[in-house]
């Protein structure tokens, strides 16, 4: 499917804007542009975006419910109780247990750690969990990036003398679990300055409260940002605001000194002689940690990300290494089924949604399996698969269409769901999959926006190859980490032609490596087109082409270049 490029346009008032950054800040005005789009308007509040500081956090004691929430924890610890750190087998649900955990080892010995297994129990509070608590005597639970849709858990918990601290991120009901705390910043009675931490960001402000109120300082929670930024990278939140601070400052951990446990994880990952990036984390490190719970039991990330043992740690990131191997072939032997199904479906053209189920679909890749339909046919997608007698599964959604609501608006066909505007979970009867496939897709149809139902890419700028210098990119690096909201800048060129080397190269020759130039400059620009081959007979006929990529620096025997990656070509009569 053809992608259309779409320009973003500043206004009048940004052009004012931009103008008077580029003068304040010395810079490109294109960087500036840049800068507008992100909605930074003035020196100061460039400053903090390009040179974040811990000392920015919000104080954690404007979060509802903060005050209570440590009152208890202190209280546990004073009077030596067992704690029990439970958390979601996702990397949100890992790395805030593995985090919390690891914080009051060093305060409590009488502490514990679970995590639901995701076959049997499902996600967020269980039974068996509360069950587990009460048979060892766990008389606080603090409950990790789940719990905010739980009532009748927690109301369980109660009568079992158990208190729950509930430290979620995910959109609330409007009534909530009668826990002793309730934290979560999209409470409609919570007025905390930032509302998209993820799960462990809600965690961390947990242990930032504690940690000001028992006198511990501050620098004790820094090298905690590891899990912090994997949870913000792997989870999809934006990174704007306070997890912008989070994320760069957990890189800059992960980077100089990684935990034991994480540092096998970037070694199985071949990762160890780069810097690491949020991209990384999304596509090398969090599906090998999230593999866990997928294929077996996340406990076993969790013992790993608190171990102190390299031996051990190897061994364990090794098997990690196998999950994400196994989960590899499952998602594509699921997909390539689904797709089969798809093209079977005669109505399937008609339809603005997808829903496709098959009981002996693995429940660990369901979600991944969304994710690569949404991409192959851009509409909002629904796998499901069977255990325990019960259907569950994953959704995912495309740019702009919020699949949360899309779900809730079929709420009275399901027994469980929750999540965000592109990715969700849920739960139903077998004999309800046909009803709730109608009700979604008349949901979707009815409200899916023309522009929302093609892929579309996003060109924050046009830019001429003279345009490209290294004081350029060294600036354009300063603006990452990127992320949601704060995207790795997309940019286009227009009528580039082949320097007279571009050549093909791959396994299979589907890749196109590219020497380019264009009228600006003699600048002779390097790009590299995955499975864009079909342009190359266009690019050697010598006729222009119009592009759009990313920048970013290549290093090859110790030279360090600016490479473009190219992310989508048109020839000169197609929509630019």
């Amino acid at each position: 499917m053809k992608n259309k490029w779409r320009y973003k346009q500043l206004s009048e008032e940004q052009i004012k804007i931009q103008h008077n950054l580029a003068n304040d800040l010395g810079i490109n005005p294109l960087l500036a542009q840049l800068l507008v789009q992100r909605g930074i308007n003035n020196f100061e509040e460039a400053r903090k975006f390009f040179r974040p500081d811990l000392n920015d956090l919000h104080d954690p004691f404007l979060m509802a419910d903060m005050d209570k929430a440590v009152d208890r924890l202190t209280k546990a610890m004073i009077k030596n109780e067992k704690i029990l750190i439970y958390g979601d087998y996702d990397v949100d649900g890992t790395t805030s247990v593995a985090m919390v955990y690891k914080f009051i080892k060093q305060y409590h010995s009488k502490i514990g750690f679970y995590i639901p297994d995701r076959y049997t129990e499902g996600y967020g509070i269980s039974f068996d969990g509360i069950n587990y608590a009460a048979r060892n005597h766990f008389s606080l639970v603090i409950a990790l990036d789940c719990g905010i849709k739980d009532m009748e858990k927690i109301a369980y918990a109660a009568k079992l003398n158990i208190d729950f601290i509930i430290c979620d991120h995910h959109t609330t009901s409007e009534t909530l679990p009668s826990a002793v705390a309730v934290l979560d910043p999209k409470r409609n009675d919570c007025f905390y300055p930032y509302k998209h931490l993820s799960g462990c960001g809600v965690g961390f402000k947990l242990l930032q409260a504690f940690s000001s109120k028992n006198d511990i300082a501050f620098s004790d929670l820094v090298p905690l940002l590891e899990y912090v930024a994997l949870s913000i990278a792997s989870d999809i939140v934006p990174i704007t605001g306070e997890n912008r601070i989070l994320s760069y400052y957990g890189l800059k951990q992960i980077n100089t000194s990684p935990s034991i446990g994480l540092k096998e994880i970037i070694n199985v990952c071949n990762l160890s002689d780069k810097e690491i990036t949020i991209s990384d984390i999304v596509f090398k490190i969090g599906p090998r940690i999230n593999s866990s719970g997928r294929i077996k039991s996340a406990s076993e990330v969790v013992e790993l990300l608190i171990s102190n043992d390299v031996n051990f740690s190897r061994k364990k990131s090794e098997i990690l290494n196998e999950y994400n191997n196994n989960r590899k072939n499952l998602d594509k032997n699921i997909t390539d089924e689904a797709i089969q199904m798809i093209t079977n479906d005669k109505e399937y053209h008609k339809k603005k949604s997808i829903v496709v189920y098959q009981p002996h679909w693995h429940k660990g890749v369901l979600g991944i399996v969304a994710s690569r339909l949404t991409d192959e046919y851009y509409k909002p997608a629904i796998v499901l698969g069977r255990s325990n007698g019960m259907v569950s599964g994953s959704g995912r959604s495309v740019q702009g269409f919020d699949l949360y609501k899309a779900i809730e608006y079929c709420s009275d066909l399901l027994e469980n769901f929750g999540g965000h505007m592109y990715a969700a979970g849920l739960s139903l009867k077998e004999k309800n999959i046909p009803l709730f496939a109608a009700k979604f897709e008349e949901y979707v149809s009815e409200n899916i926006l023309e522009e929302q139902t093609y892929p579309q890419m996003d060109i924050d700028c046009i830019l001429q190859f003279k345009d490209i210098t290294p004081k350029f990119f060294r600036i354009l690096k300063q603006f990452a980490p990127f992320g949601p909201e704060n995207m790795k800048p997309v940019f286009a060129s227009k009528k580039v032609f082949d320097y007279g080397t571009s050549r093909l190269v791959g396994k299979e020759q589907e890749h196109l490596k590219m020497e380019l130039i264009d009228s600006s400059s003699e600048n002779v620009m390097n790009g590299i087109a995955f499975g864009m081959s079909e342009y190359n007979t266009h690019l050697k006929s010598l006729q222009p082409l119009n592009i759009c990529y990313t920048l970013e620096e290549n290093n090859f025997n110790g030279n360090t270049t600016i490479q473009l990656i190219i992310k989508d070509m048109k020839v000169e009569n197609e929509n630019f």
